[in-house]
């Protein structure tokens, strides 16, 4: 369980996050719906310990997340607003490099990777080079990126953004699947698809 308390947070004293709270138990999807400049991303980025806050805490299991960020990070999986993929490489070789990458022991690696493509339905574009992939494929990559080590916490920023209605409908079912394993927060401006998928 992750539960944020009183989070606060400014950017050359404007203030972005005032007195945030909310807890997401495991197996529960928590949506952030907002206007563009609500604070949104900077949440996730504090919650990713991208960025320090003013004040407030984040605990896992009732543990100082904040105090302790290293080992924290082990259990989260993020997806920034904006990705950055590895054009060189194929869907399968990126996602092998990320894993690896992330700490995963090489006699496990082959699995996860397995699991995040079958997860995010990339089985069919798994050799294919990320320079030749639409936008849409490759937010399904980067989301199987976040997702490869089945992190306890998942945060997805603007996490429909450039998908059409077919890929919505998969992004959804990525949801309904990753929630075996995690506790997820995503961020957006998509009211009615959100309502339909997250518990809150």
């Amino acid at each position: 369980m992750i539960e944020v308390r009183n989070l606060a947070f400014s950017y050359r004293q404007q203030k972005i996050l005032r007195d945030v709270s909310f807890v997401v138990s495991p197996g529960e999807v928590v949506s952030v719906v907002g206007a563009n400049g609500a604070g949104k991303t900077t949440l996730l980025k504090v919650l990713a310990t991208l960025q320090l806050p003013e004040s407030g805490t984040v605990l896992v299991d009732g543990q100082d997340a904040l105090a302790r960020p290293l080992r924290y990070r082990r259990q989260l999986g993020y997806l920034p607003e904006r990705i950055a993929l590895y054009d060189d490489m194929t869907v399968r070789e990126y996602l092998r490099y990320r894993a690896i990458l992330k700490g995963e022991p090489l006699k496990r690696v082959r699995r996860r990777v397995s699991e995040a493509v079958e997860i995010c339905q990339i089985g069919d574009i798994q050799r294919t080079p990320i320079a030749s992939l639409s936008a849409g494929l490759k937010k399904r990559v980067a989301i199987a990126d976040a997702m490869i080590l089945r992190p306890r916490i998942l945060l997805l920023d603007d996490f429909l953004a450039g998908l059409d209605h077919s890929m919505r409908e998969t992004a959804g079912t990525i949801l309904s699947n990753v929630v075996a394993f995690s506790s997820v927060i995503v961020t957006g401006h998509e009211l009615d698809d959100f309502a339909r998928w997250t518990t809150r």
